[in-house]
Order: C-alpha cells, then structure tokens, then sequence
C-alpha cells in the first residue's frame, strides 16, 4: 500500500474511533490505541512493518510537542499558589509508585522469567529501573473531562488536577537518570565516576539547551512584526526540531531540553497563554491522533501475551505507590481527610508521555534486549489505565462529595 493512503487510512480511523470512545464516555486516547491495534501488521497485514519501523521522525516530532505543552505546565506563580499539600502529595505518589514498580521488577521478575539466563545486573535492574521511571507521570485529560462532565468542585478535585500537571515533571527526571544508570548496567561498564557524571551532563545539558532554545523562542516573538498564528507554528515547530536534534546529536536527553523549552516560554514569554492556545487548537488533535494510533501499531502480540503478568504487576504496584504516595503525602502536609483518602483514585489514568518515554527507550540501540518487552507492558497497562481511571476518578470525586450533576 501507498505510504500515502497508509497515512490517511491512520489519521482517520483513529479519528473515528477515538470520536467512538467519547460517545461512550472513554478518553479519545483509548480510541486511537484500539485504532492502531486494529491497524498494526499482525491484524492488518495490509499495512507493511517496514513501514511502522520507519516512523520514529513523526513519533519525535510529536514527542517534541508533548513535553513542551508538559513544560508549559510548570508556571512558578501557580506552584507558589498550589501549597505546600499539593507539593508533597506529588513528591510522595510520584516517588512511591516509582520504589513499589522498581522494587516490584527486581523481586519478581526473575522469577516471572525463571526459564531466561538473564542475570540481575545486567536485565533485571535494568527493566525494572526503566520501568519504574514511566510509573511515575499521570494523564490528566481523563480526570478533567470527569471534571467538566460532573461540574466537579473542591479541595480534592483540585489537587488532582494540581498534582497530575506536576507528576510528569519528576517523572522525566526519574526517567533521565533511569537510562543513564541502565545504559551502564547493560553495557557492562564499571560504576564509577563516569556512571554519577555522565546523568548529571545528560540532565544538565539538556536543561541548558531546553532553556537557551526557550529564551529564542522568546526573544523571536517579540521580534517578528508579522506575528500570524501560521508564523508562531512555524517558528516553534522548527525550533522543537532544532532542540530535539542538538540534544540528541550532543548527547543530552531530548524530551528533558523540549520540555525545558516549554518552561522557559510560559514562565517568561508575556505571550505565552496564545502560544499554548494556538498549539491545542490547532495541532494537539492531529499530534495524538498520530502518534497514539503509531505507538499501538508498535504492539507485538506475542510479546503482549506472554508477558501479560508484567502488565498486571506494573498496574498494581504502580497503583499502590500511588495511594500510599498521596495518603503519605497528604498526611505529612496536614490537608484534609478527604484529599488523604481520596485525590490517588484520579491518578490513575496513563496516556501520552509514558508511551513516548517507552518509544525513545526502543529508539536507543543499547536497549534492545529489553525494548520490546517494556513498549509491549506499558501499552497493555495504559489501555488498562484508560479505561479504568475515569472509573476510580468518578468513584473518588464522587465519595468525596465533589460531583455537582451529569
């Protein structure tokens, strides 16, 4: 088939069954993994692999996108506004579902995979490092349409929403010094001080080119005379690009110097709010409609079902650091008996970044004998998370009193 017509024909099944999902109360995430399920070349073998091995310059492309809309969460003035409660209960559930997963991987999963001659050092530690650092972020698109279908109000849909803007950002930390501690481990380098200094350039150089990127970015909309919406997109789209590329090229992580980016431009640019408006308006739809249809298409069936108890025990122990996280969390930081019982059940949905952290894992060579096995668990459990989490919000927000009316 015409790469061409395979385009079309992605674009528009995940249209259609993404528009499905929001019929029956499902987030549209869901409907564009179930399109590229049905899409992926075991199922439609009209649809040739070649061609979905060969689309990690859309999938980056659209990382890029991501983690700078992620970044253009963390506004200083609303972190100072949220109180020390919110900050906690996002330091505690991040970090702890981040323990529970790694400790969960290390323990068990030489036993789920006794027949392998895999050695911990060298498999296991890694895995489970990589996989605890996607426990970490939270989607917060299937907690607001709960909140807008219900007209949901108080302390507790608040902090959700404050917390799930937040957890992403220490999730692409845990996951830049994941991939520097796995990539020694699997290439079975000695730990020393090149193990502490390579993450801490991967960080920091990424942190330094996200912000010199962002402040051109800044500077550049304040130059241009003729600032149309087509113009901004323009600008932003070739300076994503440019960042992602010098990063990786540099050997800096790339999703932490785009997300860095998007933290420059929301905290310093005056224009910030038209910046992130243009890009929802006009970009956000047709970047997950391609990029959640894609990673699905990703999927190795029998690599999905044999490791069907890795997708389970991911779901459950991220669940339990995140209920033990933010009933810690909250308790520490005096909030309410409701926020402590209740504000974990809207943190479960999982979507968008996890998926995109799994997909740059596969892209490094030097993950390859755990990347398919890793892809296949996380996107197993983000269609887990995505139909169940809207379940839990609801329950929670509705238990704590906060749901006004269908």
């Amino acid at each position: 088939m015409e790469p061409i017509l395979i385009v079309g024909v992605i674009l528009f099944t995940g249209f259609v069954f993404g528009e499905v999902c929001t019929r029956i109360k499902l987030p549209k995430v869901t409907g564009y993994i179930l399109a590229g399920i049905l899409l992926n070349p075991s199922v439609a073998s009209m649809i040739d692999p070649s061609f979905v091995e060969n689309t990690s310059l859309v999938t980056n492309v659209a990382l890029s996108f991501i983690t700078f809309s992620v970044g253009g969460t963390l506004y200083f003035p609303k972190i100072r506004n949220l109180g020390k409660s919110i900050l906690f209960i996002t330091l505690f559930e991040a970090e702890f579902a981040f323990l529970f997963v790694a400790a969960a991987f290390t323990l068990l999963g030489p036993v789920l995979l006794s027949n392998t001659h895999m050695s911990l050092s060298s498999f296991f530690i890694p895995l489970a490092l990589l996989m605890a650092s996607l426990a970490s972020p939270t989607d917060p698109s299937a907690t607001l349409a709960i909140e807008h279908q219900y007209h949901a109000k108080g302390e507790v849909t608040s902090t959700v929403m404050g917390v799930a803007a937040f957890d992403d950002i220490l999730g692409m930390i845990n996951y830049s010094i994941a991939v520097a501690l796995s990539g020694v481990l699997l290439l079975h380098q000695p730990f020393g001080s090149d193990a502490i200094i390579k993450p801490i350039i991967s960080i920091a150089g990424a942190i330094i080119l996200g912000g010199v990127f962002g402040l051109l970015l800044n500077r550049l909309t304040k130059v241009i005379r003729k600032e149309t919406e087509g113009v901004l997109i323009t600008v932003i789209i070739s300076l994503l690009a440019l960042c992602f590329g010098l990063a990786r090229l540099a050997g800096f992580d790339e999703l932490l110097s785009t997300m860095t980016m998007g933290v420059m431009v929301v905290n310093f640019n005056m224009k910030r709010d038209k910046i992130f408006k243009i890009l929802e308006r006009y970009t956000e739809e047709l970047i997950f409609v391609l990029f959640f249809t894609l990673s699905a298409m990703h999927l190795d069936f029998s690599v999905l079902i044999s490791n069907w108890l890795f997708i389970l025990l991911f779901v459950v122990f991220r669940s339990v650091g995140k209920f033990s996280g933010a009933f810690a969390g909250g308790k520490i930081s005096g909030a309410s008996p409701s926020v402590q019982k209740y504000t974990a059940g809207g943190l479960i949905p999982q979507g968008g970044i996890v998926i995109g952290l799994a997909l740059m894992i596969r892209q490094n060579p030097a993950f390859g004998s755990i990347s398919d096995i890793l892809m296949n668990v996380i996107i197993g459990a983000t269609v887990i998370h995505e139909i169940l989490g809207p379940v839990l919000a609801k329950l929670s927000l509705a238990r704590a009193g906060e749901l006004q009316e269908e």
